[in-house]
């Protein structure tokens, strides 16, 4: 009998976490899965994160854990260090010492979006805040305490689980009448079961290449743009009106175009990038809501 290789998912508890968990039950003949929540394995505190490394043999550890809140980490930049830069050290370091991979989950947040083209694997980072700097030092941690760590790289995630825009828009739709919504920020929705199906599929890989890869789906498109096509599928009739950044300020500055160029997992893994609106569709149909054909 093969012995199954040990699987560890932190922060279950979150958006990726919970899709992770489902989709893992696609998995089980080959790996067995411990999945912990930020509540039951804290990855700032080191002492209990080499605890947890030293009770068992991990193979693979895919950190989903993150702290996401982008405008709150303006005022909250201890905590948002703490999760996104050093609990990810810890993670790098027990992972060396088992010889394990390291899957740290990353963001278009790391570039400044002054850029008309999607951005490399390699370009150069410029994160605008407090969040986007903090991931960005997690990458550099994970990349420099592990040889053997991939950092993925993603963007504008949803799906059913969690508090994302989709559900936002969907919550609001059924509340207003008329919505504004940014036109000028352009990016790449993301379901994040899509996400958690590609990190399964490059674990699952005969030969691990290390390194950064960017994973989304595709083409880009502007969050108005996104919202106008939330509102289509689930039928409902508001009123939505495009406005520029400025004239919704927020404490962070976000990217005005973060375009993540996709080949390189394409090439190296195999994995299927699949159409946004094709994916939004899957989303807004597990949320209950008969879509709009």
């Amino acid at each position: 009998m093969i012995k199954k290789e040990r699987v560890l998912v932190l922060g279950a508890g979150g958006q990726l976490g919970q899709c992770l968990k489902k989709a893992s039950e696609r998995y089980k003949e080959y790996f067995s899965f411990d999945f912990l929540s930020s509540k039951e394995l804290d990855i700032t505190n080191f002492s209990a994160v080499e605890e947890y490394f030293s009770s068992c043999r991990v193979h693979f550890c895919i950190n989903a854990s993150a702290y996401t809140a982008v405008d709150l980490a303006e005022e909250n930049e201890e905590k948002a260090y703490a999760v996104n830069a050093y609990g990810v050290k810890n993670l790098a370091t027990e992972c060396r010492k088992q010889r394990a991979a390291l899957f740290q989950i990353s963001t278009d947040y790391v570039f400044d979006g002054d850029t008309s083209i999607p951005y490399g694997e390699d370009d150069f980072t410029a994160p605008l805040g407090v969040y986007g700097r903090s991931k960005c030092a997690g990458e550099e941690y994970a990349l420099g305490g592990n040889p053997k760590t991939i950092v993925i790289r993603t963007s504008w995630l949803y799906s059913e689980f969690g508090k994302n825009f989709v559900k936002t828009m969907l919550r609001l739709f059924d509340t207003k009448k008329e919505l504004s919504v940014v036109s000028d920020q352009f990016g790449q929705p993301t379901n994040a079961n899509d996400l958690a199906e590609a990190i399964f599929k490059m674990m699952g890989a005969k030969i691990h290449k290390y390194g950064i890869f960017h994973y989304s789906n595709t083409p880009e498109t502007t969050w108005f743009d996104f919202a106008q096509k939330i509102l289509y599928l689930s039928g409902r009739s508001v009123r939505l009106s495009p406005i520029a950044t400025e004239a919704y300020p927020t404490p962070a500055k976000r990217p005005k175009r973060s375009t993540l160029a996709l080949d390189k997992i394409e090439r190296e893994y195999g994995v299927e990038i699949k159409r946004w609106e094709r994916s939004l569709e899957e989303c807004v149909r597990s949320l209950g809501i008969n879509i709009r054909e």
